[in-house]
């Protein structure tokens, strides 16, 4: 999974969730170089969904089934 900047250039690149006894383990790369190791825990998760809202959790739901940009970049 790629993250992207609002200028559409590439920030992280996630190359594994898996699950921890404490959360969730997130490998990924930070502008293609550096790696990063972060564990989401339970209160973290809770909290990004507060973030979201409701309107926001229903859209991430639906992300997946949504259609993606055309073109060279996402």
């Amino acid at each position: 999974m790629k993250l992207y900047t609002q200028d559409r250039r590439e920030l992280m690149t996630v190359n594994e969730i898996r699950p921890q006894q404490d959360g969730l383990m997130i490998r990924a790369k930070v502008f293609g170089a550096m790696p990063l190791n972060a564990v989401v825990t339970p209160e973290a998760a809770r909290a990004g969904l507060k973030l979201l809202g409701w309107r926001g959790t229903l859209y991430l739901l639906t992300l997946p089934l949504r259609r993606g940009r055309t073109g060279d970049k996402p």
